[in-house]
This record gives C-alpha cells, structure tokens and sequence, in this order.
C-alpha cells in the first residue's frame, strides 16, 4: 500500500521538479501524509527532492536569474530557522493542518493568478520584497516541502520567460534544501525506514525528473495543474479533517 501511493507521488513530484517550477511538487507531501505521520512524510521526501534538485539542475544550468535566486536564498535562511524551532514543539495534528491548509492555500493561490484577481506587480519586486519572500518561503519549505508560492510571488513580478522561472525555481531549492537536510538529521526527522524506503525510491524520483524536462515542452501547463489542484483539494480537505476531528 505504501509503495502504491509512494512511487506515484515521487514521480509526480520529479514531473514538477523538472519541468513546471517546482512549485507543485510538494503535492507528494501531502499524499504521503495521509498514511504517514507528517514528520515522517517530510522526512522521506527531503533526499528524493535533493536527489531531484541535482537531477534538474544540469538540464537548466546557466539559465536562471542568479540575482533573484540569491535574495531568495538568502531570505530562506531565517524561515529555516523559525520552522525548525516551530517543528520541535508542535504535536503531529499541527503539522496536518498546516500541510492541508498549505494544499488548500496553493490551489487558491494559483486560481487567484489564473483568473486574474492575483496579479504580478506592474513593476519588479525589489529585494526586501524577494528576501521576505525568502523568509516565507523557507519557513513553508522547511514544514511541507511547499517554498514555491511565496518564490513565484517575487520571480513573476520580474517577468521572466517561462525557461528562465524555471531554472531559477530549480536552483533556488536546490540551496534550501540542502539548508533543511542538517535541521531535519538534529531533529530526528530521519529515520532508518525513511532511508531505506528512499533508496527504494530513487528511481521514481529520477524517471519523474527526466519525465517534466520532457513534459515541460510537450505537455500543456493547464492539463498538469488541473490535476495537481485536484489531488492537493483531496488531500489538503482530508488532512484537515484528520487534523480538526
């Protein structure tokens, strides 16, 4: 049963990884959350997501926005910070209603951009907008795997082509990532079944990865999102009814 959902979710997770900005592969977060506790669902995923990073960064390499990336990255640190120390007091119910109402948030998020009532800004986010992004970011990053909304924020307001988004989303948590891994091996996070079950599941997070550079110029945007909104409305809606009753 757990592989069943497992290797699913892990491709879909590289699919966004490696071809639509990242932003949707935390969908696989609360996929595992619904049979795992959720510190074990971000534990697991943490190396598949590095393993993807490194995967995708290659394909991508060059193309990004270093600047933007940076003010990110930079920003990331201290959301880092405040979801480590938030993580180590808060009971496992916490925790599903965060990642279900990340899930829900996402979704609405990315509604509000498609019908127009979230728009970018007439003029480029500077770097306190992109470092409070970072801060956002790294805190929801570090919680449910889910930095991407608070970076689409700041590097759509720079209108950057869509290749250009990409490899900047690539790059960006790639670095957070790596952030997260020491927080998460002092936490105990980790575990020796989470480690085991990530090895039998590095070559789901690699087909994923070379699945989305493919899909990323094949398949259109609105087919794949249609389908990651409905899974994070499922999942999110369940998670916090898990959380609530």
């Amino acid at each position: 049963m757990f592989f069943a959902l497992a290797i699913p979710a892990v491709i879909f997770a590289g699919i966004s990884k490696g071809g639509f900005g990242s932003g949707a592969a935390f969908a696989a977060t609360p996929l595992l959350a619904l049979i795992l506790e959720p510190g074990q669902a971000v534990g697991l995923m943490l190396p598949l997501l590095m393993l993807m990073d490194v995967t995708a960064l290659k394909p991508y390499w060059g193309k990004w926005d270093g600047r933007a990336a940076l003010v990110l990255i930079l920003g990331a640190v201290p959301g880092v910070a405040v979801g480590a120390a938030f993580y180590r007091y808060a009971e496992p119910d916490v925790f599903r209603l965060l990642i279900g109402a990340v899930a829900i948030g996402f979704v609405i998020f990315q509604l509000g951009r498609k019908l127009g009532v979230i728009r970018p800004a007439r003029r480029p986010m500077g770097d306190l907008g992109g470092a409070i992004a970072g801060v956002v970011g790294g805190f929801t990053s570090f919680v449910s795997h889910a930095g991407g909304p608070p970076a689409a924020v700041f590097l759509l307001s720079r209108r950057i082509d869509k290749t250009t988004y990409q490899a900047t989303t690539v790059l960006t948590f790639w670095a957070i990532n790596l952030m997260k891994f020491g927080p998460y091996l002092f936490l105990g996070i980790f575990t020796w079944d989470s480690l085991k079950a990530d090895l039998m599941l590095v070559p789901a997070a690699v087909v994923g990865v070379w699945l989305g550079v493919k899909a990323h110029y094949l398949i259109p945007e609105r087919l794949y999102f249609t389908i990651t909104y409905t899974l994070l409305v499922l999942t999110g809606t369940k998670l916090i009814w898990d959380a609530l009753t």
